[in-house]
């Protein structure tokens, strides 16, 4: 935990520097992944744990509601994003936890709900959480398009991953807070794009 050694004048110092090391064609293909998906109706799922489940969470709450201009959420006409966190249904995920395994509470529910053409957005700053690499292994063979935010090295899940943005630093709550930093650029560019706003305006 870099804040155990480091005051914050230096802790932010030390984020501002991995920012900069970020791969910024990385998070313009994560925007044009989410983009196509709208563009294609075809869903976008979201998955993590712990930290990163409820980044899970934020990310699709944003995206389903903040993609669409306020006024335009009572327009039933308007075409929405397909989003969904699959960390958010409790009750199936204690079922599928005690009933069969923890490794299976992604996988199980993304053969319910995945297609071919759908994107699996897979959250893991270790890169080894084994319900991750679960569902990442079952998207890619079934036509899915799987994108990993990882930290470290990246660990399993940035090898299996079509494509993905890496934090590359062993310090969780950084890796954290670089994806979900990044994540708010990715809505804003989304939400520009699908409402021709900024630098889409037409």
């Amino acid at each position: 935990m870099l804040g155990v050694t480091l005051n914050a004048d230096d802790y932010l110092k030390r984020l501002n520097q991995d920012l900069d090391r970020i791969d910024r064609a990385a998070v313009t293909r994560w925007a044009d992944l989410i983009y196509q998906a709208w563009e294609h109706e075809k869903f976008v799922f979201f998955i993590g744990n712990g930290g990163s489940g409820l980044t899970a969470s934020h990310m699709s709450e944003d995206l389903g509601k903040s993609s669409l201009r306020e006024e335009d959420l009572q327009d039933e006409t308007k075409r929405r994003l397909k989003v969904l966190s699959l960390t958010d249904n409790m009750g199936w995920i204690l079922a599928l936890g005690n009933d069969l395994d923890y490794d299976q509470i992604f996988v199980q529910q993304l053969m319910n709900y995945g297609s071919a053409g759908d994107s699996l957005i897979a959250i893991s700053g270790s890169g080894n959480s084994q319900n991750v690499l679960n569902a990442v292994d079952w998207a890619n063979r079934h036509g899915l398009k799987t994108f990993g935010l990882t930290g470290y090295d990246g660990g399993k899940l940035k090898t299996m991953q079509q494509d993905g943005l890496h934090a590359a630093l062993d310090d969780m709550g950084m890796v954290e807070s670089i994806h979900l930093c990044l994540f708010h650029w990715v809505l804003n560019d989304v939400f520009a794009r699908i409402n021709s706003e900024g630098r889409y305006a037409k």
